[in-house]
């Protein structure tokens, strides 16, 4: 039996069980296979939203994603606030809204196998299909009037849409293992030239098993790029904080905004490390960007990753259908060591 056969049996097995409210009493501890790794690390950022009380509340954070491992989900984007509920379906739906605001604001619906199964950006009230029973809100709102309009945005958010999971049960698996996984996953994309991901919407769309993993370990809760709506995000490979690097690009002119983020070696944000973005980034002459790492204050657009070595991560919010349908991400593939 193919391995994508054997995720599918698994995925179903886990469906089935999830339906149970009794199911996780009185399981064992499951261990962790590259089968059910995907469903392992989003019951994991379930629980770590589930601490800090996602299934009763709207939860919002009083600013910027924390750094490091504090941070309850990997690869947190630091160009806008969140705000997280974790919700359980009615008749196979869950339902909530997005206020009218003048900033960015998205809510991405991912189900328990970690699929952001739907993205929207429009104002509006939703009621949409899941294929889990339990599924996640993400609230993501944009800073580009600054952190106090991404606040009140949040504020506005009707929460009586919501119906709370307050019957969700963390899933027992090893989660000292799931660590474990995680890191080799993620070192796997550090030590590629390039990592884009796919963010398959649900369970049926994935085709190689092995990219899912490698997608849910670096980066989980990603959307999957639609133009004008979704988003698309690639990984640089591993660089050195003793180098200086720069790269120059058109602007990839996406609906919303452009970011550059970098992490550490555990795709996490770096304390006194901030972002570039189309909001903020200082043109040249004829139009183009230049983005600086490691290249002193002078140098344009700099990001001083404050001596640890590091990868970024670039989004596309509203991906423009050009870099969307490139093979390789514009940002990246024009990086040279200085």
């Amino acid at each position: 039996m193919s391995s994508f056969n054997t995720y599918k049996m698994g995925a179903l097995a886990a469906l089935i069980c999830i339906s149970l409210i009794s199911c996780a009493k009185d399981e064992k501890t499951i261990a962790v296979t590259e089968e059910n790794f995907s469903h392992a690390e989003t019951a994991r950022n379930f629980r770590n939203w589930a601490n800090q009380g996602a299934t009763k509340e709207f939860v919002k954070l009083p600013g910027l994603p924390p750094r490091g491992k504090a941070a309850a989900t990997v690869q947190m984007n630091d160009d806008t606030l969140y705000g997280a509920a974790i919700v359980e379906a009615v008749d196979g739906e869950v339902t909530f809204s997005i206020p009218t605001t003048d900033n960015y604001l998205a809510v991405q619906v991912v189900t328990e196998r970690g699929h952001g199964q739907h993205y929207v950006v429009d104002d509006g009230s939703y009621k949409l299909p899941v294929e889990s029973q339990f599924a996640f809100l993400i609230y993501r709102s944009g800073t580009e009037k600054g952190i106090e309009y991404a606040k009140e945005s949040l504020n506005r958010v009707d929460t009586n849409d919501f119906n709370f999971a307050t019957d969700y049960k963390v899933r027992p698996y090893d989660y000292d293992e799931v660590e474990k996984w995680v890191k080799k996953f993620t070192e796997e994309v550090n030590g590629m030239e390039k990592f884009t991901y796919t963010f398959p919407s649900t369970s049926k769309e994935v085709t190689d098993l092995h990219q899912w993993n490698l997608e849910n370990a670096a980066g989980w809760g990603g959307a999957s790029p639609e133009a004008f709506v979704g988003n698309m995000y690639s990984n640089s490979p591993k660089m050195k904080a003793s180098i200086c690097y720069t790269t120059t690009f058109k602007d990839p002119e996406n609906k919303f905004f452009t970011s550059i983020t970098a992490y550490d070696a555990d795709k996490y944000l770096m304390e006194g490390v901030r972002s570039i973005s189309s909001h903020t980034w200082v043109k040249n002459e004829d139009e183009t960007v230049t983005v600086s790492f490691n290249c002193g204050d002078s140098a344009k657009n700099n990001i001083d990753t404050r001596g640890n070595d590091f990868t970024f991560t670039t989004r596309h919010y509203g991906v423009n259908p050009t870099v969307m349908n490139s093979d390789e991400d514009p940002i990246i593939a024009a990086v040279k060591a200085e």
